[in-house]
């Protein structure tokens, strides 16, 4: 029988503890304090943040723990568990984005670097320098933000130690600040790392709630917290990391954002958002490419809605968990098929998790690898978790590995 791999999340303590016994090893002295961030996993509303349409994720309990402390000059050191045996160094002042002469050229240290450099553009600084250790318990390359949590926990540590005042508290989180600190991780992802995102991923790590889904309105990036307790009803949302390496500076996700973005123009619309009747558009797009990846924005948008809709009338339970399950399958076909953005693993991981018994499955993040996410009763996880391990196994496959989601917290600091 198959053994099954969990991948469970760090508590606070165990994540604050590596972070800044890092940081002591590495630096000789005691960081100011440690700040930590959430990945993110997508219920429903994949590829529409960057054309303007709605969001459903939640903050998933795994995060990024970063220790740090302000220097007197301008110079980054960044140490990461990956990288223990080297320090990157980096100055401020000669930073710059991706293809310029002071571009990053060690990619994670990019996105810690590159919020300073941002809050610096947007008229916070000039920051001053940092030395920063980074420890993380959310998986790497499966789709679920491990890069946006590293920068949205630098985001909030900057903003503490810098007195820029913007992020409040977790308890008493300032949203209109958050939504700085947003664009400010976004602009570095975009700007420094290379990686032409959306704000979805940010936006989730910083400004998502406990025991709620962030219903999130790409077009103007308002937010509306939706109760999403799914242990109350005797559900839970099974993530399922395909271990198919997930990257989004391969061209795939830039091929299909411009091509969302020609549609757009193509059409006479600012976003794919503004589109109403998708047959129309279909017709004026002519070719089966544009006309295919307009269809899923536009199907996906009136999916999410639909969604959030059924957790505004109440619980998932009844018809409601039948209707969302059914809403996340039409997605991921979609995705596969329309947009493209699907492999065979998260298919095979999508299909069993559906043949034994979830109420609905689709892959979720930026696709070609990463993760999907299956809605189970909480007395069948450990079946659908069993039948997608050994639809892998027969087909010789590296094992996946299985989350347990939880809607958790935002960015913040650690006590």
């Amino acid at each position: 029988m198959t053994a099954l791999v969990w991948a469970d999340a760090a508590t606070p303590e165990e994540g604050a503890e590596q972070a800044a016994a890092l940081f002591r090893e590495t630096f000789d002295y005691e960081p100011r304090g440690v700040w930590s961030a959430p990945g993110r996993v997508n219920i429903i509303g994949e590829h529409v943040d960057y054309n303007g349409g709605p969001c459903l994720p939640i903050a998933l309990p795994h995060r990024a723990f970063v220790a740090l402390s302000p220097r007197a000059d301008r110079m980054v050191r960044l140490v990461s568990t990956q990288t223990r045996a080297a320090v990157d160094v980096l100055d401020l002042d000669t930073l710059g984005p991706k293809g310029t002469p002071g571009e990053v050229t060690n990619h994670w240290t990019a996105y810690l670097a590159g919020v300073a450099w941002a809050l610096d553009r947007a008229g916070y600084g000039p920051l001053r320098g940092f030395d920063a250790a980074l420890w993380s318990c959310v998986p790497l390359g499966a789709g679920l933000s491990s890069s946006a949590a590293l920068e949205c926990a630098t985001a909030v540590a900057l903003d503490e130690v810098c007195s820029l005042g913007l992020a409040g508290t977790v308890e008493a989180p300032d949203d209109e600040g958050r939504k700085v600190l947003v664009e400010a991780a976004q602009a570095a992802e975009n700007q420094i790392a290379g990686a032409n995102t959306g704000g979805l991923d940010q936006t989730a790590s910083l400004r998502c709630r406990e025991g709620h889904a962030l219903a999130l309105d790409c077009r103007d990036m308002s937010t509306r917290q939706v109760p999403f307790d799914l242990g109350a009803v005797g559900l839970e949302l099974l993530v399922i990391d395909t271990r198919a390496k997930h990257s989004l500076a391969d061209g795939q996700y830039g091929s299909r954002r411009a091509d969302c973005e020609e549609s757009a123009r193509i059409l006479g619309v600012d976003q794919l958002v503004d589109v109403e009747d998708v047959d129309e558009a279909s017709a004026a797009l002519g070719g089966e490419r544009l006309a295919a990846r307009t269809r899923h924005v536009v199907s996906e948008i009136a999916r999410t809605r639909a969604f959030i809709e059924l957790l505004d009338e109440g619980p998932l339970e009844g018809v409601r968990v039948a209707v969302a399950g059914a809403l996340m399958n039409d997605s991921h076909d979609s995705l596969r098929d329309d947009y493209e953005v699907s492999c065979e693993e998260l298919d095979v991981a999508v299909e069993a998790a559906r043949a034994a018994g979830a109420y609905g499955a689709r892959m979720t993040g930026g696709g070609f690898g990463g993760s999907a996410i299956a809605l189970v009763s909480a007395d069948a996880v450990l079946g659908v978790a069993r039948a997608v391990a050994d639809a892998y196994e027969a087909r010789g496959w590296q094992a996946p590995h299985f989350i347990r989601a939880l809607p958790g917290a935002p960015a913040g600091r650690l006590s």
